[in-house]
Formats: structure tokens, C-alpha cells, sequence
């Protein structure tokens, strides 16, 4: 329509946008408009008469018909007179003489177009005119969108998400990111923006991969690392025991007499009798690495050896009395004493290293203890992974059996065996034996761990006792 486009040219008036810079309650330099509100609406509707009659005159020069239908004078009429409203608006103020305003309150300008209907997802209210948040596919009053760990408002440009669950970034990283638990820092990312910790594949401890590096102390049973805020024991070699695996350790050689007859008793239930009386000995790491170098045969566990089966006449250092423990955790008061081998058969002694778990400290007895009895049997010259893995197949099967047990193990220190009155063990007592029976099945030596699960399989396959047979007769496992 012709007519609509000379209203837009006749008319020099600006539509307001709901906003305007200016106070005029408080301004001085504003200037009311110069003419009455009565005289410019009676212009603006000359122009509009002026305008269509413009559009109709150039209608009929220009040969074309005008149809006086009822209809399309309707429709004229309503969007004339919606245009009249539009232009009952009133223009926004103007300020005198150009001078820009100094130290004024700027409020937007009450006029009100059609808004969308929001609904605050915190609160469930109407969100009116002012601040809002729009996030996570909703509208929020800043107060209402608010951190699920500390229930504060998020204000913060940038913010963290598990779940439909908002957080601050730094109570997500409290409540998420891991904690080493030997520092009790947060585990550093890697370059590329990782969490990168360590971690045994059997415990759940965490922690930095630095302090595999910096000299932090492991238990030498669990192989837990130490943490700084507790203290392990200091055993006078130098090694250090957590105080989980103090509780059942085993201190001295007397302490230890009992558990070497219930690993006696074990071998004769399998028909295995040691019939010659063998020493036991628990000693100091030192003491351990000396007689292994006073031995002319035999193959030992790297990196430390933990028990020994000897067979040379040799004086050895044996821990008489178990130490007790004072200031800083550290072990005092032990008494140890030489003990002189006297070579009467194919053994002189069983050593067993002190300090150790009585789980850990059997399962090492039972797999020396096989090294006895196979001497004694005659059964020698035989390759170290077939020797050393079915010495790791009873040592696998002792630990299963005590796992096994209810009621555990009749020995009378109570150091040496933590145990309630009802006889059965304590949770972590019960989780270091699986440790124990864990490091035997996924031990990666080609001797000790290829040798052990060639040795079960062997056994589970023909039976402990037809391949032993047939370890005497061919020195090999049975397949």
C-alpha cells in the first residue's frame, strides 16, 4: 500500500525503546517540549489525512481502480488507527543545549513492551523487571541460583556442574577433586590438564606420583605409602611398619614357635612331614643378607629377601626379645643373640625376617618350609622357576586355608595373632591376607610369579601329590 510508506516519510518523530539516559527530577538543563501535546497530535493526523489522500490520488493517475469494498476499508481503518495509538506515545525527553550530564542517576524509561513469562527455576516465582540468570536451560533470580555444596548464590562468571547439581568452582573442587593421602594436598594435573595420581591396584590409598620420587616411606608389609600426618614404627634395620600391620606382627623367635607348629601341622594334613627337626629363626634384615651370602646355592627374591632356607653350618644373629617402641614411633629395647647352625642334615635352618605380619610371616615359612622338605626328599638340582614356583603354590595354599578357617590360628601371643574372643580375624587382617595371596598370583618375575602359576596349574590339573611325583621324576611341572 502506497499510503503506509508516505506516513513513515512524513513523519520525523522517533518510537522510544524503553530506555533514556536522564533524570528529569533532578535535572536543571532539561527543556519541556516547545509545543502542547494538542497541537502535535492535531499535525500528526493532517500529515496522516495528507497521506493517503496522496496514496489515492496517485492510484487513480496511475489508471487504477479503487474498489469500495467494505472489507479492505476495514482493514485500513484498524491499522490507521493502530498507527494513531503508536504515535499517542510520548516522545522522550530531550536535554537543552547539547551539555552532557555529570553525576546522574540514570533509570530506564517506564515504558513497557511485551516481555516472554519467566518463572524462576529456584524459587518458582514470577521473575518481574530487573536481574536475572539464564543457565542450565531456565531463568533464576541471581539469589536464587545457589551452590548445592554450601548453598551460597553462584555469582561467579563461571561455575561447575555433577549432575543437575550447580556448584562454585572451588567447593566442587573441595568436594570432588582428589586429595592425596600422603600430602592431604590436591593431586596436581599433568600437562594436558589430567588428574594423573598413583595407586596399588589392591588398596584404595591415593597420592601424588611425586612421592614415589621424594624418599616418602612405604610399609614393608602392606607397601602402603606413609602419611604425614601418621607416624610408622622404625625398625631397628630400618624399615617401616604401618600400625595396621603392627598389631598382628610378629617380633621375636620364641613369639613365632607357635605359627611355625600350625605350618607343621599344615604339611602333614598334606602328607608332606618334615621328619627332621629344622630351626627356626627370626632375624634383622642385615642378619638375613648375610647368610644368604654364606650360602653356595639358592635363588632369592629381588628386591629384598624376605626368608631363607640354608643348608651350611653358620653362626646367625636371631632376635631374642621383640623391641618396644618409644618417642617418634622408634623401636628400642630389642635383644638379639647368636645362634650357631650345625650342619646335621640337608638343613641347617629356616630365617624368617622379623617384624612381619603373621599372615605374611606364615606364607613366607610355608614357602621356605617346601624348600625344606624337598631337600630332605632328595629332590634336587631342579630349575628355579619349577623350585621357587611350587614353593609360591604352598605358600598361595597356607594363606588360603588360614583365609578359609573361622576360627584362624591357636597362637598364644596375643601380638601374634589379633584375633576377638569369638576366634575370627579383624577386617584388615582378613584384607592383608588377599593382599598377600594377591602379590603371589600377579607376581610378574619370570622365576617367582611365571614359576607359581605353572605350579597351579599343574596342581589344580593332577593334584598336589601327583605332581610332586613327577616333579621328582622329570624336574618339570606336569602339562
Amino acid at each position: 500500500m502506497g499510503w503506509l510508506s508516505k506516513i513513515f516519510k512524513g513523519s520525523r518523530h522517533n518510537i522510544s525503546r524503553g530506555h533514556y539516559h536522564g533524570n528529569r527530577g533532578q535535572d536543571a538543563n532539561y527543556n519541556a517540549p516547545s509545543t502542547s501535546r494538542e497541537a502535535w497530535l492535531e499535525q500528526e493526523n493532517e500529515d496522516i489525512d495528507r497521506a493517503i489522500a496522496l496514496s489515492l490520488l496517485e492510484d487513480s493517475q496511475n489508471g487504477n481502480i479503487v474498489i469500495d469494498n467494505e472489507i479492505q476499508v476495514k482493514e485500513d481503518e484498524q491499522l490507521a488507527k493502530a498507527l494513531q495509538e503508536s504515535l499517542n506515545v510520548e516522545s522522550p525527553p530531550r536535554y537543552g543545549n547539547g551539555i552532557p550530564h555529570q553525576g546522574n542517576t540514570y533509570q530506564p524509561y517506564p515504558v513497557h513492551f511485551p516481555m516472554g513469562f519467566r518463572i524462576c527455576a529456584g524459587c518458582n516465582t514470577e521473575i518481574g523487571q530487573g536481574r536475572f540468570l539464564n543457565c542450565l536451560n531456565a531463568f533464576w533470580h541471581p539469589e536464587c541460583f545457589r551452590c548445592h555444596a554450601c548453598s551460597l548464590p553462584i555469582s561467579d562468571n563461571e561455575f561447575s556442574m555433577t549432575g543437575n547439581h550447580p556448584y562454585h568452582k572451588s567447593c566442587y573442587k573441595e568436594r570432588y577433586h582428589p586429595r592425596c593421602e600422603v600430602c592431604k594436598l590436591f593431586i596436581p594435573t599433568n600437562p594436558a590438564g589430567l588428574i594423573e595420581y598413583r595407586a596399588s591396584p589392591f588398596w584404595t590409598q591415593k597420592y601424588c606420583p611425586s612421592h614415589e620420587h621424594d624418599g616418602t616411606p612405604r610399609c614393608c608389609s602392606c607397601e602402603r605409602m606413609e602419611p604425614r600426618d601418621t607416624g610408622y614404627i622404625s625398625l631397628n634395620d630400618g624399615r617401616k611398619l604401618c600400625l595396621e600391620c603392627l598389631d598382628s606382627a610378629v617380633m621375636d623367635t620364641k613369639e613365632c614357635q607357635p605359627l611355625y607348629l600350625d605350618i607343621q601341622e599344615f604339611y602333614e594334613r598334606l602328607n608332606m612331614k618334615v621328619e627332621q627337626h629344622v630351626p627356626l629363626l627370626l632375624v634383622e634384615r642385615q642378619a638375613l643378607n648375610e647368610a644368604r651370602g654364606g650360602e653356595k646355592h639358592g635363588h632369592y627374591h629381588i628386591p629384598e629377601t624376605r626368608g631363607l632356607c640354608l643348608s651350611e653350618e653358620q653362626t646367625i644373629s636371631t632376635v631374642s626379645r621383640r623391641p618396644r617402641f618409644g618417642a617418634g614411633n622408634r623401636a628400642m629395647g630389642m635383644i638379639t643373640e647368636p645362634y650357631k647352625l650345625t650342619r646335621r642334615c640337608e638343613v641347617t635352618a629356616i630365617l624368617i625376617l622379623y617384624g612381619l605380619p603373621r599372615l605374611l610371616t606364615g606364607s613366607i615359612l610355608a614357602h621356605e618350609m617346601m624348600h625344606a622338605w624337598m631337600r630332605l626328599k632328595g629332590i634336587q638340582t631342579l630349575s628355579q622357576d619349577v623350585e621357587e614356583g611350587i614353593c609360591q603354590v604352598l605358600a598361595h595354599m597356607w594363606l588360603d586355608s588360614e583365609l578359609r578357617s573361622t576360627s584362624g590360628s591357636n597362637v598364644a601371643s596375643s601380638s601374634a595373632s589379633r584375633t576377638t574372643k569369638k576366634g575370627t580375624r579383624s577386617p584388615f587382617e582378613r584384607k592383608l591376607g588377599e593382599y598377600f595371596k594377591h602379590q603371589i598370583e600377579s607376581d610378574t618375575s619370570p622365576v617367582y610369579g611365571n614359576g607359581y602359576r605353572a605350579g597351579q596349574q599343574a596342581v589344580r590339573k593332577y593334584g598336589l601329590e601327583r605332581t610332586l611325583d613327577h616333579i621328582r621324576m622329570t624336574g618339570k611341572f606336569p602339562y
